[in-house]
């Protein structure tokens, strides 16, 4: 970090920064606070579907809920948890693409692992307190940094400044001994040019599945400079988390006699009880530094460096029985007559890992053009090992030796220019140019104590275009096309694939505002090549097993809008409408390669709808009814009916009330929610696997096919008070 902070004071001495004494004002903040994610989002009138969410609609239910659920009543957006309610390990797709298909960026500066692609929210509780706004887009969008966006991208841009000093502190409490504190502060602008602010949090939860318990801690700490051109914010922020595993889920039986079974931990002891461990837990922490430099020379021309370094480490820990001396290089003991070959033990898999990251762009405005140009490098370093902390049988071990050991390293450089012209009043055209390239490597075994070793580079061309028409003040229509490439993860190319994927994204969509009324339709056409679908299988850590599809495709209606009824009321309803199918999918069953013709791409509902009906009837209450369906899903890719989830209809209800005029306090607000409120037991998320066996008759194969669900929360309540100085 200090070596980030010399390089900057060096780049500003260079440029020439005016450090005048000169006063700010508002709009002037917003607008260098917005230079940070110029280069990646879209404006209101872009030919791009988004949708936007301001800090202000992120609060109404933000009690202690990762991001992805505080997003589920967004257009084409399901999510998922897998301690049943909504603290802990939580996913998010969208147009039916996994959360590893989801690019996501903070400030610009990419959060999904390099490696696997994945991004877990678990790492960093209760940012979403931190954050000022945040705008999904959904298909390919505009280029972006990191792994390329297979189905969305999630940019999200943290605290702005604050003008005026403030202080907070928040508390609640909600089922499953459900505890959220959090303590925010902010100086104000000091000397007109300095400010301070920060965040302290801790989350608790048992969780609604048995011992599915997490203990979550974060900080937020950020520190500006800002004149009349120029906004330098550094950024630390972070988080540890403690969390029971969760992931393995419950087959049919077991859903519908002890839903919240957890089979995580379960060992026999040697009076052949049964005993779960009591720390089979995943324990990683996870910092974040950021500075960024904002530079607006005159009403044309800004600039934006970004500097980042993420580290990360942590493992997950297990019991695991009678495992084998040679897997794990242990020496045979002999007792007596008897040769011990097997032991308990508890092992611990490790990631240590570096993500190092340098970008920056420059935007020129004037008259009817709007052009960003940037450029983006980031290296990843990561260590995979693991180690036994305790055996049985030691043999001829020591504590904490390791009986695998994995490097991956991944380097990636971008560059891109993206534009905007207005040609007259009522056609605008959008063009956007990305070259992506990207190296993979990697040595050593996997946890299977397979080698690994993978040698790879990968050039992507990326081109985008599109083209806004506006018919009149109410209506406007656009059209666009984009392409994409994406390189596969880790968990790919152990599994032997290495072939990247290929998508082109076609929109064409409407927009309407016209007073009390707001309408945005949009009909997509995303045409794959070699997709990665999940199989609905996982590995032995959980992650989702894929495979390459051939050709594949996801054609859907999006339509989402709100709705002013009377003084005080809105209802704000989405759906979207689907068809998500593999073209001439083959696959293994009963011992031979059967082409099943077009089936349903997995984990993708054709139907998704969402709710919210808000009723102020006062100034400081507001009531908010949400309503969220999701049509049954294939959990395959072969349209079994033993891989079908079914449907499922769920309400929350959402209060706050805010309460002034108390002396020495600018204001208090209660928020109470209730989650499915109608207490219904569904399931949002599960797995589907097959295997052979050879039981049947002599040299026949049969194909045996199985499930498991992730049964969700019934009804539950959080509650809680903020209280704002």
């Amino acid at each position: 970090m200090k070596r980030i902070l010399i390089l900057c004071l060096l780049l500003v001495q260079i440029i020439g920064i005016d450090a005048q004494e000169t006063e700010t004002d508002s709009t002037s903040v917003e607008i260098l606070d917005e230079v940070l994610i110029k280069a990646i989002r879209v404006e209101a009138d872009s030919p791009i579907t988004h949708s936007n969410v301001s800090k202000e609609v992120l609060e109404q239910r933000n009690l202690g809920q990762d991001i992805p659920i505080l997003l589920n009543y967004l257009p084409s957006v399901v999510t998922t948890t897998d301690a049943g309610a909504g603290v802990g390990y939580t996913y998010i797709r969208v147009r039916g693409s996994d959360a590893s298909r989801v690019n996501i960026t903070i400030n610009g500066i990419p959060f999904n692992d390099s490696e696997s692609q994945g991004t877990f929210w678990v790492n960093l509780p209760d940012f979403a307190s931190s954050i000022e706004s945040l705008q999904l887009q959904r298909g390919i969008g505009s280029s972006t940094n990191g792994s390329g966006a297979f189905g969305a991208s999630l940019n999200i841009l943290s605290n702005a400044i604050s003008e005026e000093a403030f202080a907070g502190i928040s508390n609640s409490y909600g089922s499953y001994e459900t505890w959220k504190h959090n303590i925010q502060f902010g100086t104000g602008l000091l000397n007109d040019h300095f400010e301070l602010s920060g965040r302290l949090s801790k989350i608790t939860s048992d969780g609604y599945i048995d011992r599915a318990f997490s203990d979550l801690k974060s900080y937020y700490l950020q520190m500006n400079y800002i004149n009349d051109n120029t906004l330098i914010k550094g950024l630390m922020f972070g988080g540890k988390e403690i969390t029971y595993q969760a992931w393995y889920g419950v087959d049919e039986e077991t859903l519908n006699t002890n839903r919240t079974f957890n089979p995580a931990g379960m060992y026999t002891d040697a009076n052949g009880t049964i005993q779960f461990y009591d720390n089979e837990v995943d324990n990683y922490q996870q910092d974040h530094y950021q500075l960024h430099w904002n530079q607006r020379f005159n009403n044309q021309w800004s600039t934006n460096l970004g500097l980042n370094y993420t580290y990360g480490r942590g493992y997950f820990e297990q019991y695991k029985e009678d495992q084998d001396f040679d897997f794990y290089d242990l020496d045979l003991i002999d007792i007596g007559d008897e040769t011990i070959s097997v032991t308990d033990l508890i092992r611990r898999r490790w990631l240590d890992n570096d993500f190092y990251v340098i970008n920056a762009h420059v935007n020129y405005t004037k008259d009817r053009l709007d052009i960003t140009t940037g450029a983006f490098y980031s290296h990843y370093d990561g260590d995979h090992f693991g180690e036994v902390i305790w055996s049985q049988y030691a043999s001829n071990s020591n504590i904490r030796d390791r009986y695998y050991e994995s490097t991956g390293k991944k380097n990636e450089f971008t560059v891109f220019s993206k534009a905007t012209y207005r040609i007259n009043e009522k056609w605008n055209v959008y063009g956007d140019l990305q070259g992506r390239f990207v190296g993979y490597r990697t040595t050593g075994l996997t946890s299977d104590r397979i080698p690994l070793e993978v040698d790879e580079n990968y050039s992507f061309f990326n081109p985008k275009a599109g083209i806004t028409y506006k018919l009149n003040d109410s209506n406007q229509w656009y059209a666009s096309y984009g392409r994409g490439h994406r390189e596969p993860r880790r968990s790919d190319f152990e599994n032997g694939v290495s072939k990247p994927e290929v998508l082109d994204d076609f929109e064409l969509g409407w927009r309407f505002d016209q007073g009390n009324t707001q309408v945005n339709a949009n009909l997509f056409y995303m045409d794959y090549k070699d997709q990665l679908v999940l199989t609905g299988e996982l590995d032995d850590v959980g992650a989702p097993i894929r495979t390459t599809s051939g050709k594949s495709y996801r054609l859907g209606l999006e339509i989402d809008a709100r709705f002013n009824l009377a003084k005080g009321l809105d209802l704000l309803p989405n759906f979207t409408l689907s068809s998500n199918k593999n073209i001439d999918f083959v696959t293994s069953k009963d011992g031979s390669l059967v082409d099943l013709g077009n089936t349903n791409i997995s984990f993708s509902p054709s139907f998704i709808a969402g709710n919210i009906i808000e009723y102020q009837p006062v100034k400081d209450l507001r009531i908010s009814l949400l309503s969220k369906f999701v049509g049954e899903q294939y959990m395959g890719n072969i349209d079994s009916e033993t891989s079908k989830l079914d449907s499922y209809f769920i309400q929350d209800l959402n209060v706050a009330y805010t309460i002034k005029k108390i002396p020495y306090i600018k204001e208090v607000v209660i928020t109470g929610l209730i989650n499915n409120l109608f207490n219904k037991e569904y399931v949002s998320n599960g797995y589907f696997y097959t295997y052979d066996d050879d039981f049947s008759e002599p040299g026949t194969v049969t194909t045996v096919e199985g499930a498991g669900y992730y049964p969700q929360a019934t009804i539950n309540f959080l509650l809680g008070a903020t209280i704002k100085f």
